[in-house]
């Protein structure tokens, strides 16, 4: 039995040194991402506007663009009844269920409202919204939850100075990153 323990030890070293060439060697599929690629895909935005582009939108185009893009999955002025949650609740925080989580109870940044829709809305084409309808949206959303005003246009510069209720209410993981 001792006489396999050098070989099987001899046989592991050969594996090894022949598995390091073959990781360093590529199929050599497919080509380099330039940065321009990337940058198109690189749309998060931080909580205090970093990453917000240019544009702008009111509560009332908001409207129209919602009744038009979400309404038939998130109901009639955002108060639910389609197959995706409300987006606009008064509903007090109560439990830690995402039942019981809306916009108003629970986000805490208005900025990532603004970024989950223009990843993730409208559900059948993620990602097609202009930056315009987007801030639109964001606006339409936060009036609707009596967070902004009626005739209060969001941009870059405005959408991170809305203080949602809940945002005193979390502990920031990684404060640095903010």
């Amino acid at each position: 039995m001792s006489m396999h323990r050098p070989a099987i030890s001899a046989i592991a070293v050969v594996l090894m040194i022949a598995a390091g060439g073959a990781l360093a060697e590529t199929p050599n599929l497919g080509k380099p991402i330039s940065e321009a690629d990337i940058s198109a895909w690189d749309i998060s935005i931080l909580p205090d506007g970093t990453g917000l582009p240019k544009g702008s939108g009111t509560p009332a185009q908001g409207a129209a663009i919602y009744a038009e893009k979400c309404a038939s999955c998130h109901g009639d002025n955002g108060k639910g009844g389609g197959p995706a949650a409300a987006v606009v609740d008064d509903r007090p925080l109560a439990g830690i269920s995402a039942a019981n989580k809306t916009i108003k109870n629970f986000w805490p940044y208005a900025t990532t409202i603004f970024d989950f829709i223009r990843r993730a809305m409208p559900f059948p084409a993620p990602r097609s919204l202009t930056d315009d309808e987007v801030y639109a949206l964001t606006a339409y959303i936060l009036a609707q939850n009596k967070l902004i005003g009626e005739t209060e246009a969001m941009n870059a510069e405005t959408l991170p100075k809305v203080k949602m209720p809940n945002r005193d209410n979390f502990i920031i993981r990684f404060p640095d990153r903010i």
